[in-house]
């Protein structure tokens, strides 16, 4: 099994535009979260984001839609967990998808780990703008309670910002994903290459000592 990492930054994008906006400024593991959208519209938007993530050479994580990753050649989905209970998780491993699962709670955390994925999202961290949630931030230490847990990655979630970022990251975490603190920036380039000068200690962290489970590679 050879190393496959994620990167310190992760910006989850609502799409193929904004994929190609951010790959761009140079962020190398970027999920799209098509919302809202017919059928045609998602197939398009992640056929789209695919060819611009292999132009690119980043890593495009596909949001929800496993069927349509599957059919169109993706190779890394996130289920959330409504998703994960209608998913086909043999259908998803034998296309040879790696797979990332949110998780808010210990319940919701058992039923993850029980699907083996190659990473676990926990949030939200901090309070959101985006949306409103049904949970309560879960602060910093919550991330080091989980790190304790799991043996795969950890992608820490919800009102991360550029300066939040070090304490996320510190606290344990593989990775910190990014929404608002992008899309609504006013120079989200910029502010993308902000990240990834802030993040680029962890980066190396990982590139010199990789965890001991590594992501599946196919």
């Amino acid at each position: 099994m050879s190393a496959c990492l994620l990167d310190p930054f992760y910006p989850v994008l609502p799409d193929a535009a904004w994929v190609a906006r951010i790959a761009s400024a140079g962020a190398r593991f970027i999920q799209l979260r098509v919302k809202d959208a017919p059928p045609p519209a998602v197939k398009t938007e992640i056929a789209q984001a695919l060819k611009v993530a292999s132009a690119q050479g980043c890593q495009l994580v596909v949001n929800d839609y496993w069927r349509e990753a599957i059919g169109l050649g993706a190779d890394f989905v996130h289920l959330g967990q409504g998703d994960l209970a209608g998913a086909d998780l043999g259908a998803i491993r034998s296309a040879g998808i790696k797979l990332g699962i949110s998780t808010h709670n210990l319940e919701e955390l058992d039923n993850a780990l029980a699907a083996d994925p190659d990473y676990v999202a926990l949030g939200p961290i901090y309070p959101t703008k985006l949306k409103a949630m049904p949970w309560k931030p879960q602060g910093l230490g919550r991330i080091g309670e989980w790190r304790a847990k799991i043996s795969c990655p950890l992608v820490a979630i919800g009102g991360i910002t550029l300066e939040r970022a070090p304490d996320v990251l510190a606290a344990g975490a593989s990775s910190a994903a990014v929404v608002t603190d992008i899309v609504m920036s006013d120079n989200p380039e910029q502010r993308a290459r902000d990240w990834i000068a802030a993040t680029a200690p962890w980066r190396d962290i990982s590139a010199a000592h990789p965890p001991t489970r590594y992501l599946r590679t196919t």
